[in-house]
């Protein structure tokens, strides 16, 4: 919250690409500071009404949970601050996987009556789904190698080779470094 009052922004919406603990063990937290609805895609909610058997396999104790206030869906599309992202179910780290993906030239009023593009190169928040050199696991519960390959090649690889992405863990990259590197996406 230190970082939003130093800057004046107000949370309109907690957005979760999945509901791993260590994604997900903070929302109650985060929801009761800042009075933001909690949103996920419904594949997931069964996975984080476990959260205590995902702490017991960790060895932790149990974060509190909150109520999910909202549900996102494959096509579904955020606004804010001029900046609109679609989101892209991309199940196989998770069932409920999402990605959300910013288009270039997303464009916000700057006074002057022209809008400048806010977003001039693409970005995709990632998620657990891609990483920079690999893939999310498929190993934990509603987990697929099988979904997770079909969910990078028809849905991430369509996207412009300039787009950076921005994974859940670990640096960035860009579509086009990985379809020339990685060696997970040479699977199917």
């Amino acid at each position: 919250t230190e970082v939003l009052e130093r800057h004046n922004l107000k949370v309109r919406a907690i957005v979760s690409t999945h509901a791993h603990i260590d994604h997900v063990g903070g929302l109650a937290k985060l929801q009761r500071a800042t009075g933001a609805p909690v949103i996920m895609h419904p594949d997931d909610l069964e996975l984080y009404l476990a959260i205590p058997i995902q702490a017991e396999w960790l060895g932790v104790a149990p974060p509190e949970i909150t109520k999910v206030d909202g549900f996102l869906r494959d096509g579904d599309e955020l606004v804010w601050g001029g900046i609109e992202a679609q989101v892209l179910h991309t199940p196989g780290h998770s069932r409920g996987s999402m990605s959300l993906y910013l288009p270039a030239n997303s464009s916000g009023a700057d006074g002057s009556g022209k809008a400048p593009p806010l977003i001039e190169t693409p970005r995709l928040l990632a998620g657990d789904t891609r990483f920079a050199g690999s893939i999310g696991r498929t190993d934990l519960w509603g987990g697929s190698l099988d979904e997770i390959l079909k969910s990078i090649h028809q849905k991430l690889l369509a996207l412009p080779e300039e787009t950076i992405v921005y994974p859940g863990h670990g640096p960035s990259t860009r579509i086009g470094e990985e379809k020339q590197s990685n060696p997970f996406l040479r699977m199917r």
